[in-house]
């Protein structure tokens, strides 16, 4: 760590002269990845990567570049050739300065040295995954597992420097039974036997829960989300909480003000990104602003917009910790739970459809929360409290208000979910909601 600290020392040095402010990120990433294909390991890959982002201001232009290298060194190489791009930037009208150097708590309990382990010979982890898929009765499967080591450097011409090391753990896993599958995730900075073992288990569990296939025809129904399909939609609605989206028209919340009722009171989503088991820990922002955890919505209610300095000087507040230098975005959510046991939710749905993963979620209308998305894998019929067969692909078209404001029951028990359907990772129930339009999708 401390020759990445001493490389951003000397990128700024030199950069510092011929502009108002500079600040360099630094990620130094030790990779390994476990490709699954029927059922066995296809491919194990593993790598050293560094990527480097550079802030540069200048009579109020802004410019940022994003580059990787294959040697820390290079990365000196590399800013030679920047010099003539900042002149041709236009000023920006969200030009804030780089924020004077804060104390900074760093977060703990983010290295798991069992990932480090688990990075020498990962083919234990994913024959747990397998195995508890096949124990459910799946046929075969396909995923990937990937372990990280992790170490991320700040260093800006206020004086800020921070650094930081944490380990990644991100698994998903596709099981497949006659012409059904059924998927999970999880991602986190620790390795758990357990929970690796549930990303089979569940996988197997989706692809064998019924043989039978059975249409759905389009109309208004009860639905059951799953952790995934919450963790997509979620992913959506804390983007539109960047004071960003808002400002250029793409969210929802320009609608509503901070103290307006926007979902049902069972529902609270929290930026956590001081939550050292999620895999986006953080303790500073991009522009060495110490992070700090806070609702977006509480008990229904509209608490946040996510500022950068850039945002909240134009809006008069104050950052929120979640630099972006461009757009500022949520780190970590967090769902607070609810009072259902996951047994009863079948029972709870009574009639209606449990919706496992989606995929082709798309925005008809920001403003309005407008959206639709395809259900993936098992989707499941219930009636009278018991399920009757997979519909296969439906679409769920509804708004974000109309959704979060239809929820009424959240289980007890969440889940670590992270892949490329989640991007934002975050701890999640199943949610039970009412009255949610479904559709025929044409893919």
């Amino acid at each position: 760590m401390t020759e990445i600290i001493e490389l951003g020392r000397k990128v700024v040095d030199r950069l510092r002269k011929s502009y108002d402010d500079v600040a360099v990120a630094m990620r130094v990433r030790d990779r390994v990845m476990v490709k699954l294909w029927n059922t066995e390991p296809s491919v194990t890959q593993s790598w050293l990567t560094t990527s480097v982002a550079l802030l540069l201001t200048k009579a109020r232009k802004v410019l940022t570049l994003e580059f990787s290298v294959g040697r820390p060194e290079e990365v000196l190489e590399a800013i030679e050739k920047i010099s003539s791009v900042v002149e041709r930037v236009e000023e920006s009208e969200l030009y804030a300065p780089l924020p004077e150097p804060q104390e900074v708590k760093l977060v703990e309990g983010s290295f798991d040295t069992k990932v480090i382990n688990a990075m020498k010979d990962p083919s234990v982890l994913t024959k747990l995954m397998v195995d508890a898929a096949l124990s459910e009765g799946a046929e075969r499967v396909a995923g990937t597992l990937t372990l990280s080591s992790d170490e991320r450097v700040l260093i800006t011409s206020k004086g800020f420097e921070g650094s930081e090391k944490k380990t990644l753990v991100e698994a998903y896993l596709r099981a497949f039974k006659n012409e059904f599958s059924g998927h999970w995730a999880y991602g986190s900075t620790h390795v758990r036997d357990e929970e690796i073992k549930e990303v089979g288990k569940k996988a197997g569990m989706y692809a064998s829960i019924t043989s039978n296939k059975v249409d759905l025809q389009p109309g208004k129904y009860d639905v059951v989300l799953s952790p995934l399909v919450v963790g997509n939609l979620m992913n959506y609605v804390s983007f539109m909480s960047s004071a960003l989206a808002v400002l250029v028209g793409y969210s929802m919340f320009m609608k509503f003000k901070p103290g307006d009722r926007v979902a049902s009171e069972k529902l609270t989503l929290i930026d956590a990104p001081r939550d050292p088991t999620l895999p986006n820990v953080a303790s500073f922002d991009d522009e060495g602003v110490p992070t700090y955890n806070k609702p977006i919505i509480e008990k229904g209610v509209f608490r946040n917009l996510l500022h950068n300095s850039g945002t909240a000087t134009k809006l008069g507040v104050k950052s929120t910790g979640n630099a972006g230098w461009i757009m500022p975005s949520p780190w970590n959510l967090h769902m607070e739970p609810g009072d259902l046991r996951e047994e009863e939710l079948i029972s709870e749905l009574r009639n209606g459809v449990v919706i496992t993963n989606n995929w082709y979620t798309r925005l008809q209308n920001y403003v309005e929360g407008v959206f639709s998305t395809v259900a993936r894998d098992a989707t499941l019929l219930v009636k009278e409290g018991e399920i009757v067969g997979n519909v296969g692909r439906v679409r769920i078209a509804t708004s974000f208000p109309e959704l979060l404001n239809s929820i009424e029951g959240l289980t007890r028990q969440t889940y670590d979910i992270t892949w490329w359907e989640v991007q934002t990772p975050i701890r999640a129930p199943y949610v039970l909601a009412r009255n949610i339009n479904l559709t025929k999708p044409y893919i």
